[in-house]
């Protein structure tokens, strides 16, 4: 991430199995499928607060319809006034479904009203299920307040029934199923727009220009890491720890059984002079649109020393900003968090889409989606851009839908770090080490590839004998 991204004090924030390679293609830069005949849903509201501390939207999902609805494919929206300046924390008290399979992410209306220039979009993972016909989603108490708990004002907020103390069907929250309204009616001039039906079926060319990184390279050190395209970050500056440094040695190469890996090491022993951070990036910043996938090994505990450290393990797209709340500003980031960081207390994992900020005073435009539970071991993370959504899928399953306003203007490099925030989670002065992994990168230009697709592409590089390729024009 950029040095000033990470200045803040507060941020709103298994592997695949390889598909068949025979007609491997990607799928055209086109929209969701329409929802299935029969799909329907309506939204049950209650208040639970009128007062100025937080706003406490609690809701249902009901399945009005004659078929299954997979909970993973429905939004939900709550419209509300942002207070002048404001940010937002969402949190999720009790949900009969479970708050680790209910996302939270706020977003920016395109047509400000009176009542309403901000969302909080509530949405479903994969381990939420599928609604039965008839059936609802039970209770889900969720809620959300100023970042620093400042009053707010409820009085204002388009969605906001101060008289609904039960539940019932409330139409000033809108809901979609796979990207198509079925419920409700947004703020004046805010109508979401039904998602076309594709006309027939598209068959894109099965190669395009790409990226493709196995990182089978002997050290930090080997001439072949620069001759494709990356570097390993030396200079000093944030994010992280004042004073750390980033180590380019702490970035090591082994094989894991017949796979060459990327070792990103992190160490402390307490002090910003003995902290050393790692960094991996393209020195190109020629990627925008298209599919963005690396396999990546997160962990909880350290590889030795005593835990507790505020780490953050990433991969992630940046360009620079150029000023203050440049517009085109990009940044699209994986984030895990094992212990917890930017006030959580625990483990979550953040997917976060940038439209910009301004450093000081600290102000902030972007979309987060987050699961707070452990996510330790490998993972194959996969984001998509297109002309419509950033989209982010974290084991096969979509994980975070972001909207258009968040679109990347230029282009980006590609990067993995690993850094700590702060040195309050542990103060212990035990020297201790963190380690992420990382088993490839791939990048394909303009072209929606679905997981499965990734998986097929990376085996086959592999199956082919390919360790790099790089046919991504220059931007």
């Amino acid at each position: 991430m950029s040095d000033q991204t990470r200045t803040r004090t507060v941020r709103l924030r298994a592997a695949l199995a390889v598909a068949a390679v025979t007609g491997l293609g990607a799928t055209a830069l086109t929209a969701l499928p329409a929802a299935a005949a029969g799909e329907a849903v309506t939204v049950q509201y209650r208040q639970s607060a009128t007062g100025s501390d937080q706003v406490e939207p609690w809701l249902k999902v009901v399945n009005t319809g004659t078929t299954g609805v997979p909970l993973s494919q429905v939004k939900v929206r709550y419209y509300f006034k942002a207070d002048a300046g404001a940010s937002y924390t969402y949190a999720c008290s009790w949900a009969v479904k479970g708050c680790a399979h209910i996302t939270g992410t706020f977003g920016t209306l395109a047509n400000p009203t009176a009542t309403a220039d901000r969302y909080l979009e509530v949405g479903f993972t994969a381990g939420a299920g599928t609604l039965a016909p008839g059936a609802d989603t039970g209770d889900m108490q969720l809620r959300f307040h100023r970042s620093n708990w400042q009053p707010l004002n409820q009085s204002d907020d388009y969605s906001f029934g101060p008289a609904q103390t039960a539940y019932a069907n409330w139409t000033k929250v809108t809901a979609t199923v796979g990207g198509v309204p079925v419920w409700g009616t947004a703020p004046a001039g805010n109508e979401p727009t039904p998602t076309p039906t594709p006309t027939g079926p598209t068959t894109p060319p099965p190669t395009g220009a790409a990226l493709f990184d196995d990182f089978d390279y002997t050290g930090h050190t080997d001439p072949a890491i620069g001759a494709h395209g990356w570097s390993v970050r030396s200079n000093a500056g944030g994010p992280g720890v004042p004073g750390a440094t980033w180590a380019p040695e702490n970035v090591t190469f082994a094989k894991e059984g017949t796979n060459s890996i990327m070792n990103l090491r992190t160490s402390t022993a307490g002090t910003g002079e003995s902290t050393r951070h790692t960094e991996v990036l393209t020195k190109a910043t020629k990627f925008k649109n298209g599919t963005y996938a690396a396999r990546v090994r997160f962990s909880d505990a350290p590889v030795s020393g005593p835990d507790g450290d505020r780490v953050v393990q990433t991969f992630f797209t940046i360009n620079d900003l150029k000023a203050p709340m440049a517009d085109d500003y990009a940044e699209y980031d994986f984030e895990y968090l094992p212990n917890g960081g930017w006030g959580e207390p625990a483990n979550i994992l953040y997917t976060t889409s940038w439209e910009t900020y301004r450093p000081d005073p600290w102000e902030a435009v972007n979309q987060h989606s987050e699961v707070r539970a452990s996510y330790a071991g490998w993972h194959d993370l996969v984001l998509t851009v297109d002309g419509d959504s950033i989209v982010y899928y974290v084991d096969g399953q979509e994980f975070g839908r972001h909207d258009a306003r968040y679109l990347p203007e230029r282009p980006m490099s590609i990067n993995f770090n690993q850094w700590l925030i702060d040195l309050a989670g542990q103060t212990s002065t035990t020297p201790r080490s963190y380690d992420q992994k990382v088993d490839y990168v791939l990048h394909v230009k303009d072209q929606v590839l679905t997981p499965a697709q990734v998986a097929a592409k990376v085996a086959a590089y592999r199956s082919a004998g390919t360790a790099f390729e790089d046919t991504v024009p220059a931007s």
